[in-house]
């Protein structure tokens, strides 16, 4: 759709409708139903399950659990400081 990057992006393919076909930008997923973007999945969705990440993602649900407990164990031991 554009070669913009980020929310610029992701506003451009709302507002069109159109998938986004800039498989450079950081935010863009193959999952058609959300214009191929991360942020208009979030913006559509709102708050997602693991399972429904997994799927957006193309990787198992065990996966993205893996990827959520190291994030969440990061953030705690950043706030032990």
């Amino acid at each position: 759709m554009s070669r913009f990057i980020g929310n610029d992006c992701a506003d451009i393919c709302m507002q069109s409708g159109q998938r986004c076909d800039n498989r450079d930008c950081r935010q863009w997923l193959d999952f058609k139903e959300d214009l191929n973007c991360t942020l208009v999945a979030v913006r559509k969705n709102g708050k997602m399950s693991l399972r429904e990440v997994a799927d957006r993602l193309g990787v198992s649900f065990v996966r993205v659990k893996q990827i959520q407990d190291k994030a969440v164990e990061k953030l705690t031991i950043k706030n032990d400081f």
